[in-house]
């Protein structure tokens, strides 16, 4: 199926809304979040106030520029898997295709100090996390056919989201998640012993 071309007028729009979200960045890293004003962030992204909020709820969305996007790729992950791969397995790509780059990101750690270190985006990270795990369980749940409170889904969609803050701190974190989906394809079983009895 062709993609229709997108037109002129959405990609000056994408256009300045990254440029406002990279602004923000930009200055929230410099100053911390508190300091920055939307009228800073306007100012130095050379648009009006009242343009950040046509493309922004608030300055916690200025940080989570994605949040839209991330969401419409979990469904689609499950949605437009390919014949015969089974949701977990299409979760497991997604999560090393999309997750992995963005652990790798020169800035990441930055960003992660700042959203740890204020309150409000903290919360925000939370709400979004949940608002995440209901988009999948509901995918989940519609793929397979049953109600959207099933609570296996829920629990899917749930424990494949947390892979990526379990694997953040290991080593080789792609082997972290394969060895994490793999458990939640598979099932547990104990770890084998590294010393032997015999």
């Amino acid at each position: 199926m062709t993609v229709p071309p997108v037109g002129r007028r959405e990609r000056k729009k994408a256009a300045t809304r990254q440029a406002i979200a990279d602004a923000a960045l930009r200055l929230f890293l410099a100053h911390g979040y508190d300091q920055v004003s939307i009228r800073d962030i306007a100012d130095a992204a050379d648009v009006s106030p009242t343009t950040v909020f046509k493309h922004f709820s608030g300055k916690e969305a200025l940080v989570f520029d994605q949040e839209q996007e991330r969401d419409s790729a979990l469904i689609a992950a499950v949605r437009q898997r390919p014949a015969g791969q089974s949701i977990p397995e299409a979760l497991r790509q997604h999560v090393l295709a999309t997750w992995l780059p963005v652990e790798a990101h020169p800035q990441r750690t930055e960003f992660t100090n700042l959203v740890n270190s204020t309150p409000a985006l903290r919360a925000y990270a939370e709400h979004m996390w949940t608002r995440h795990t209901d988009t999948l369980s509901t995918a989940i749940a519609d793929e397979l056919g049953v109600d959207h409170d099933d609570l296996t889904c829920a629990a899917l969609a749930r424990f494949a989201l947390e892979i990526p803050a379990l694997a953040r701190d290991r080593e080789d974190r792609r082997a972290a998640v394969e060895t994490l989906f793999d458990l939640l394809t598979h099932g547990w079983t104990p770890p084998s012993s590294a010393t032997s009895d015999s």
